[in-house]
């Protein structure tokens, strides 16, 4: 049994990338378009934008819930793989970085399965909580600030239906996770995230180094 993880050097991304079906040419251009810009490295890759779609496939997902927007590429990704009758709330503050979004939403035909909501998350997610939208989500995928991520963690799950999936992005940040050295605001807020998760009744975790580490939680 391997003890370790094989390193994803840029010939092993090219081979990785050659085994799987093209990237949809849309998605490649938004996700060109995004790493040209000044925090273009924010944005998820297509791979993991290929197995969120699978996810939504196996589990069969109508309603998504999404923490942290940027360019689109993540909601895009989703939306292409949501039913018909499928619907995503997305959450972001940036107009410019959502406009993006929007074009792209708009050119793949999946503009009116996506609402877009312009305000803190925190506020966002209460408000779906207090309009009785608490159990009515199949999955959500939070990728925001850090500082938040316990927040958007317990209401993500107050929002998801048993069986829900929840996935958090960056929760290896980097590898600094693994160096007590590292006792930046940020990445003790992912350890201790971690650790939560890893503890809680209330789910079933699986974290994974997809990404920069992707953390999944079945809802109890």
């Amino acid at each position: 049994m391997s003890t370790s993880f094989v390193q994803v050097t840029p010939s092993v991304a090219a081979y990785l990338r050659d085994q799987m079906p093209p990237e949809p040419p849309l998605l490649a251009r938004l996700r060109e378009e995004t790493l040209a810009m000044p925090m273009g490295l924010m944005q998820i890759s297509p791979e993991q934008g290929r197995f969120m779609q699978l996810l939504v496939r196996l589990t069969g997902t109508r309603r998504y819930l999404e923490v942290g927007t940027f360019t689109g590429y993540s909601a895009l990704s989703v939306a292409l793989a949501l039913p018909a009758d499928g619907r995503a709330i997305c959450c972001d503050v940036s107009e410019e970085w959502t406009a993006v979004a929007r074009r792209y939403w708009r050119e793949a035909g999946v503009a009116a399965k996506i609402t877009l909501r312009l305000a803190p998350a925190k506020d966002t997610l209460d408000g779906l909580i207090a309009d009785g939208g608490a159990g009515s989500f199949d999955m959500a995928f939070v990728d925001a600030d850090k500082e938040n991520y316990g927040t958007y963690y317990d209401q993500a799950l107050t929002l998801l239906r048993p069986n829900g999936l929840l996935l958090v992005d960056n929760m290896l940040w980097g590898g600094k996770v693994a160096d007590p050295a590292d006792q930046r605001a940020s990445t003790n807020v992912i350890r201790a995230l971690n650790a939560r998760a890893a503890a809680d009744p209330r789910v079933e975790p699986c974290l994974l180094p997809v990404g920069d580490g992707l953390l999944l939680l079945r809802k109890n």
